[in-house]
């Protein structure tokens, strides 16, 4: 393997580490963080560039949430 082929590929898993959030919530988390917020019937969270989005029951209500990497939580609108 060429240095340039090495170097490239150790950018790569440094730019991996850097971008990925090394205190992002598991699943088991998320759910325990937000029944300890009330919700309840968690469903499964979908990573995307906002955060993590699930589907939750508040107060009787059906409620979609976005759970960002700091573990802020916000209900969609």
């Amino acid at each position: 393997m060429s240095k340039h082929a090495i170097s490239r590929t150790v950018l790569c898993l440094a730019a991996t580490f850097i971008l990925s959030p090394a205190d992002a919530l598991t699943q088991q988390e998320l759910v325990a963080k937000l029944q300890a917020a009330g919700y309840s019937q968690v469903g499964e969270g979908k990573s995307t560039a906002e955060g993590t989005v699930v589907k939750a029951v508040k107060d009787g209500k059906e409620v979609t949430l976005v759970v960002d990497s700091s573990g802020q939580i916000q209900e969609r609108r």
